[in-house]
């Protein structure tokens, strides 16, 4: 699903498709006719979590979005928000959408994710507690770092070199092509 700007933020005139020169030269973008305003569209950072439960003799806590269709289970990701650091974004984020509560982090890395327009920072995540799921999420299951499956596509890449870095070579499951 994209969504697209299609109306200037400034003064509201409906935006179109308009050749600027900027400094890596001309360049297409939504810009507004009336009073110039362009939209950049950025990537979106969202944060992610590789989430070890240190009171479940380190299992991996994977969850599954309600709204996915199938029975894929991944990280807890989430949007960071302003006036947060990405650690205090991360650890919000867990504690929203898990309950548990976060006793360490050390980024994994930065990866892309094109397709949804965003910017993956990952993050290992040491917690513990009760896990109570939040309406966002439908269930979730542990796996052992050994038994963990990644998938080809941006958060799967922090989970595989996560795994490299504990000495565990990873494994991809394929997935259905999108349609």
């Amino acid at each position: 699903m994209k969504h697209e700007a299609r109306f200037c933020l400034h003064c509201g005139t409906a935006l179109a498709l308009l050749t600027s020169d900027e400094d890596g030269g001309p360049k297409a973008r939504l810009r507004c006719p009336s009073c110039g305003w362009t939209h950049w569209n950025n990537p979106t950072p969202v944060l992610a979590a590789v989430i070890e439960c240190a009171d479940r003799d380190g299992q991996l806590l994977l969850a599954r979005n309600a709204a996915w269709p199938g029975r894929m289970f991944a990280l807890i990701t989430g949007f960071m928000e302003a006036g947060e650091t990405p650690e205090e974004g991360i650890a919000r984020e867990i504690g929203e959408e898990t309950a548990l509560q976060v006793d360490a982090l050390q980024l994994i890395g930065v990866y892309d994710f094109q397709r949804m327009n965003q910017l993956i920072v990952a993050y290992h995540a040491v917690a513990h507690g009760e896990v109570r799921l939040s309406p966002e999420l439908a269930e979730y299951k542990l796996f052992a770092p050994a038994d963990v499956r990644c998938w080809r596509a941006g958060t799967g890449y922090a989970l595989a070199d996560w795994l490299r870095s504990r000495g565990h070579e990873p494994r991809f499951v394929e997935l259905p092509p999108r349609g």
